[in-house]
């Protein structure tokens, strides 16, 4: 799903480039019309119970499940609560989000809504800072 991401973000970046080159902006963009075409699901409110097998199976009925992704801690390995079930159409993702948006999954209502592009992330590693230690020589005059 990653390379159908980047293959968007490379489409937008040319259609914007052309038509800032050109002059002339045209109807609605190529990019615009496949971003419309979701068919990946967030499911949020997961119990700590569900699995990537348990969600593909409660999801299955409405169409060919391509991936489904119960999000897990790096650390613990413990579920976070929510996942991601993509479809092979539209078609099938509406009827899947329609019909368990709010529905009870192992002891829990869940959200059920079209997933949406994260932000890309900026700044590195995220800085960490220094310094602030304790300097059990500083003051001193020894050296």
């Amino acid at each position: 799903m990653a390379f159908y991401n980047r293959i968007g973000s490379l489409m937008k970046q040319t259609v914007s480039q052309n038509s800032v080159s050109n002059g002339q902006i045209t109807g609605p963009s190529m990019f615009n019309a496949i971003r419309c075409m979701s068919s990946k699901l967030f499911i949020g409110g997961l119990s700590y119970q569900t699995d990537d097998h348990s969600l593909k199976e409660a999801f299955s009925g409405f169409g060919e499940v391509v991936e489904a992704r119960v999000i897990t801690d790096r650390e613990s390995g413990r579920s976070r609560g929510f996942g991601f079930v993509s479809y092979n159409s539209e078609d099938c993702a509406k009827e899947a989000m329609t019909a368990m948006d709010g529905q009870e999954l192992n002891g829990r209502s869940v959200r059920v809504s079209l997933a949406t592009e994260r932000a890309p992330r900026t700044g590195g590693f995220g800085g960490g800072g220094g310094g602030g230690g304790y300097n059990r020589d500083a003051g001193n005059d020894r050296y």
